[in-house]
C-alpha cells in the first residue's frame, strides 16, 4: 500500500465488498486502520490471530485516534478449552462491559482475537436486561436492590475487596460493579441516592465524587434459579450415564459455581448466542489472510482436548460444536459484512518499509552512529517514541548525548502538524515504520526507543499507579484469624482457635476465644483478654504441636527461649552499636554508566521497583552503612533491584557477596548476573557444591587479591576462613532461610558494610526491626504487566499436564520458566 493511502485508505461498501490491504510493515496496519476508523461513519470488528496482536492494536489505535472513537477490546479467558479454571475476574467485567457497549456504539472499533471470537456465548438479552445504571437522586430501597444484586449473582459480604461484591452499612452501601476498574460507595438520605464515591478496597477510604455508575451481571450467563433448573435438566438429557450423585451436578444444584462452569454455559441458557449476534449489519469486518488457517488451528485443538478429557465421569464434557463455533460456521457468520483483509505476504512495491537496524552500541567510538546517519540521509520529520514518561526523559538526556536535539509532543496529532522535524512523545508503539514521500504527504519515520537498545519486551500496562501497600496494613493483615488457625497464649502455648462463643458468666453474657489443646482440652479467653494472643509463626499451620494445659513444656520451651534470646540481643546490640559509629563508604553513581546499565534491563520497571532502587542509591551514597530490606512477591523483580546495587558498588571498586540458600539458587542467579553484566568488565564467580574444593580455592585466592567482582554462593560464604579484599555489599537472599547469627555473619567482619536483604516472606523480626527504626524497607507490590495471581500443585510428572501449563500462559502473551 502506498504511504499516502495509509493516511486515507480505500473502504469497501456494497459495491466493493471486499478489499485487501498489502504491504503494511511495522505498525502501518494500526495506522491505516486508525484513519479508516476516523474518515468512515461505521463500526469496525478487527480479528487478530492471537491475544498480543489484539492488545497491540488496541493500544495502537487508541493512540492514533486519542479518544476519537471508542476503541473496544474483547479479551480472551485466557484458559484451554475444557479447562477447570474460571476466567479472573477482571477479565469477565471486561467482556461484559464490552458486550453491554456493542449494544448502543455506532462507531470506532472492536479488537478480539479469533479464537474468542469462536466461542458461543448467552443471548444477548441476558447481558442487556441484567444491566441498569445509578445515578445521583435516583430512589434505591436497600432490601429490593439487595434481592436484585444477588439475582445477578452479586455476592453479600462485610467488606468489598473485589469484582461483584457488595456490602450493606446502614445508610452506606459498598458495591464492586463488573465493568468498573474502582469500587463505589453510595450514601443513602433515607431511599434517595444522596451521594456517589469511588474508594480504595484496601484502605477503604472514600475517593472521588461521580454523578452515575453502570451495572453488569456478574457472570456472562444466568445463574438464577431459573437458569439452574435449566442446567439441572439440560444436564440430564446431554449425559443420561452420568448420576445424580455427580459432583458438577450436586455443586450447581446447591448455586455453587465450580471452576471452568463456563465449559457448561449452553446447560444454562435455552439458545446460545455468538459475538456476531451483537454485532451491527452494517459493520465493516477486518482480519488477515490467516483467519481460516488460524480459525481451524484453534478447533482441531479443541477436539483433541475433548477426546482427551471426555471420559472423565465426574465431568462429563459437551462437544466442541456445542461451545465453539466451527472454521465453515464462522465463515458463514462473516459473509453479511463488507471486508477489510489485511495480507501478511511481503510487498516489493510497497512504500511502506521497515526500519533499518539503528541500535546504539555503547561499546563503539562512536555508539550511534547508525542513528546519526539515518538522520542525516532520511528527508522527512522522525519520531522518536517513548514507553513512558519516565522513560521519556531517559530518552531526551540520551540524545542530548549525541548532539540530537528533539522537540517534545504531547499527541499524533501534534506530531502531523508540526513544523519540527525531529520530535519525541510518548506511545505505546514497539514496531517502528518509514514512510516515504508519496502523492504530496510528507516521508515519516516512527523509531521507537526500544530499537535503539536493542530488542525489549513492550508492556502493556492498564494500571499506572503504584501498587505498594502501607507497612501498616501489611501488619494488620498478620493478625486476621481463621477458624483452625494455631495461636499462642503467652501463659498456656500453642492452642488451635475454634471460633468465637457466648458464654454467660455470673448472669452477664461474654464473648470468649475458644481454643484447643492437646487432648481436647479447652480454653475460653476473654474478648478483652486479646492482647495476651499472638498468632503463631512456627512449622506448617497444619502440623503446629499443640501444648498441654497445665503441664510444663512451655514454661520450659520459653525459658530457654529467653536464654538464647539474651545471648543474641547482646551480640546484635554489639554490633549495631558499632554500626552507627562506623562511617560507611560514600558510593558515587557515575551516571552515564549507570544509565547505559539500566537501560539494558530487557523490561519497564514497576513504580515499586523505581522507589526501591531510589531509595538504594540514596542509602549507598550517604555513607551511612545502608541496611535495607526489598520485600516483594516471586517475579516482583527484587533481582534486577539487588544487581542495580551491586552494579554501582562494583563501580566504586567494591566487592559484591551474594548469599543464597541453596545450590539451585545459587547457580540461577549466577546465570542471570552473567547474563546482565556480560558487556561489562565484571568479574563473576559461585561457589557452591557444583564447584570443585580447587576452583573453590582458586576463586578464594581472586577474592583476596580482588580479582573477583561478584561472588554468589551459598552457607559456603560463611567460612571464616574466607576473605575479601574490598568487600563493599552483601545482598542476602530469601533471608528467612537463614539464622540470626549467619545473617550478621558479615557485618561481624566489617562493620560498616552495606547490606541489602532479598524476601517474599519477610519474618516478623525483620519486620519488628523495619517498623522499630532498625533497618529501613522497600515494598515490591506493583506485578508485572499481565501478572496474575500464582497457582501452585504438586502433581506427578504428565507429559501432557506440563504442556498445558506452558501452552495456557503462552496464549495469553505470558512467559514460561521451566526447571526439571
Amino acid at each position: 500500500m502506498p504511504s499516502h493511502l495509509l493516511f486515507s485508505p480505500p473502504i469497501p461498501d456494497s459495491a466493493i465488498p471486499l478489499l485487501t490491504w498489502s504491504g503494511l510493515a511495522g505498525c502501518a496496519d494500526s495506522l491505516a486502520l486508525a484513519n479508516s476508523i476516523r474518515a468512515t461513519n461505521r463500526f469496525f470488528v478487527i480479528v487478530t490471530v492471537d491475544t498480543q496482536t489484539a492488545l497491540r492494536l488496541e493500544h495502537e489505535l487508541a493512540f492514533f485516534l486519542q479518544g476519537e472513537q471508542p476503541i473496544l477490546y474483547f479479551p480472551d479467558w485466557e484458559t484451554l478449552p475444557y479447562d477447570v479454571f474460571s476466567p479472573l475476574p477482571e477479565i469477565t467485567s471486561e467482556r461484559l462491559k464490552t458486550l453491554s457497549s456493542l449494544a448502543h456504539v455506532k462507531r470506532g472499533a472492536l479488537v478480539v482475537a479469533i479464537s474468542t471470537l469462536m466461542h458461543r456465548l448467552a443471548p444477548r438479552e441476558h447481558v442487556l436486561a441484567n444491566s441498569f445504571s445509578l445515578k445521583i437522586g435516583d430512589q434505591f430501597n436497600v432490601e429490593l436492590n439487595r434481592i436484585k444484586l444477588e439475582s445477578v449473582g452479586y455476592q453479600c459480604v462485610s467488606q468489598v475487596y473485589q469484582h461483584a461484591e457488595f456490602a450493606v452499612r446502614g445508610s452506606i452501601v459498598d458495591l464492586f460493579p463488573m465493568g468498573s476498574h474502582v469500587p463505589f460507595r453510595i450514601e443513602l438520605f433515607d431511599d434517595e441516592i444522596e451521594s456517589i464515591r469511588t474508594f480504595d478496597p484496601d484502605t477503604q477510604r472514600s475517593l472521588e465524587k461521580i454523578e452515575q455508575i453502570q451495572l453488569f451481571p456478574a457472570r456472562e450467563f444466568p445463574f438464577t434459579d431459573a437458569a439452574i433448573k435449566q442446567f439441572r435438566q439440560a444436564f440430564r438429557v446431554n449425559f443420561p450415564n452420568a448420576s445424580e450423585k455427580n459432583t458438577l451436578y450436586q455443586d450447581v444444584s446447591k448455586a455453587i459455581a465450580p471452576g471452568g462452569i463456563e465449559y457448561y454455559l449452553p446447560l444454562f441458557v435455552e439458545q446460545t448466542a455468538t459475538l456476531f449476534d451483537y454485532l451491527p449489519d452494517s459493520a465493516i469486518f477486518v482480519a488477515t489472510d490467516a483467519l481460516v488457517s488460524t480459525a481451524e488451528q484453534f478447533f482441531h485443538e479443541a477436539e483433541e482436548r475433548y477426546e482427551q478429557r471426555r471420559y472423565d465421569v465426574e465431568r462429563p464434557l459437551l462437544t466442541p460444536q456445542q461451545l465453539f463455533l466451527s472454521a465453515d460456521e464462522l465463515g458463514d457468520k462473516t459473509q453479511r459484512f463488507v471486508k477489510i483483509v489485511i495480507s501478511t505476504q511481503a510487498s516489493n512495491d510497497s512504500i511502506c518499509k521497515v526500519l533499518p537496524d539503528l541500535t546504539v552500541n555503547p561499546k563503539l567510538e562512536l555508539p550511534a552512529f547508525r542513528l546519526q546517519q539515518f538522520i542525516e540521509s532520511f528527508s522527512g520529520k522522525v519520531l522518536f517514541i517513548a514507553e513512558s514518561a519516565g522513560r521519556r526523559e531517559a530518552l531526551l538526556e540520551r540524545l542530548r548525548q549525541f548532539k540530537i536535539s528533539v522537540k517534545l509532543l504531547d499527541s499524533w496529532q501534534a506530531f502531523l502538524t508540526t513544523t519540527e522535524r525531529l520530535c519525541l512523545l510518548v506511545a505505546p508503539i514497539d514496531q517502528g515504520l518509514i514512510l516515504n514521500e508519496s502523492d504530496g504527504f510528507q516521508a515519516l519515520a516512527l523509531i521507537p526507543e526500544n530499537l535503539l537498545s536493542g530488542e525489549k519486551a513492550q508492556q502493556k500496562r492498564r494500571r499506572l499507579k503504584s501498587a505498594a501497600k502501607e507497612l501498616e496494613a501489611v501488619i494488620n493483615n498478620l493478625n486476621e484469624l481463621t477458624i483452625g488457625s494455631p495461636v499462642v497464649h503467652r501463659e498456656h502455648g500453642v492452642g488451635r482457635y475454634l471460633g468465637l462463643q457466648t458464654l454467660t458468666i455470673a448472669g452477664i453474657p461474654a464473648e470468649f476465644l475458644s481454643l484447643e489443646y492437646a487432648n481436647n482440652d479447652k480454653l475460653y479467653v476473654p474478648v478483652s483478654a486479646l492482647h495476651v494472643i499472638g498468632r503463631y509463626t512456627g512449622m506448617s499451620p497444619e502440623n503446629a504441636p499443640l501444648h498441654k494445659l497445665g503441664g510444663d513444656q512451655w514454661a520450659k520451651a520459653k525459658k530457654k527461649a529467653i536464654e538464647r534470646i539474651h545471648d543474641v540481643a547482646a551480640e546484635l546490640l554489639d554490633i549495631h552499636a558499632k554500626r552507627a559509629l562506623k562511617q560507611g563508604h560514600c558510593f558515587q553513581v557515575e551516571n552515564t554508566d549507570y544509565q547505559i546499565f539500566a537501560e539494558a534491563f530487557p523490561f519497564e520497571e514497576t513504580p515499586d521497583q523505581l522507589s526501591a532502587i531510589d531509595a538504594i542509591i540514596e542509602d549507598m551514597a550517604s555513607g551511612k552503612p545502608m541496611d535495607r530490606v526489598i520485600c516483594g512477591d516471586v517475579g516482583f523483580g527484587k533481582t534486577e533491584v539487588a544487581m542495580r546495587a551491586a552494579f554501582i558498588a562494583v563501580q566504586n571498586g567494591k566487592q559484591v557477596a551474594v548469599l543464597v540458600p541453596t545450590t539451585l539458587l545459587a547457580q540461577q542467579h549466577y546465570q542471570n548476573f552473567c547474563d546482565r553484566f556480560a558487556d561489562w568488565p565484571v568479574r563473576i564467580e559461585v561457589m557452591s557444591r557444583f564447584v570443585t574444593a580447587k576452583q573453590q580455592k582458586e576463586i578464594a585466592d581472586a577474592l583476596i587479591q580482588g580479582k573477583v567482582d561478584i561472588v554468589i554462593g551459598t552457607h559456603t560464604l560463611l567460612a571464616k576462613d574466607l576473605k575479601f579484599q574490598a568487600l563493599g555489599l552483601v545482598i542476602i537472599d530469601e533471608e528467612h532461610r537463614f539464622g540470626v547469627r549467619q545473617k550478621e555473619h558479615f557485618k561481624k567482619l566489617r562493620n560498616e558494610i552495606d547490606m541489602l536483604t532479598l524476601t517474599a516472606t519477610p519474618i516478623p523480626r525483620t519486620l519488628n526491626m523495619a517498623m522499630s527504626g532498625l533497618r529501613d524497607i522497600s515494598i515490591i507490590a506493583s506485578p508485572p504487566p499481565n501478572r496474575h495471581a500464582i497457582k501452585t500443585f504438586i502433581h506427578v510428572w504428565q507429559d501432557a499436564e506440563i504442556k498445558e501449563a506452558c501452552l495456557r500462559e503462552i496464549k495469553r502473551g505470558g512467559q514460561v520458566f521451566f526447571s526439571a
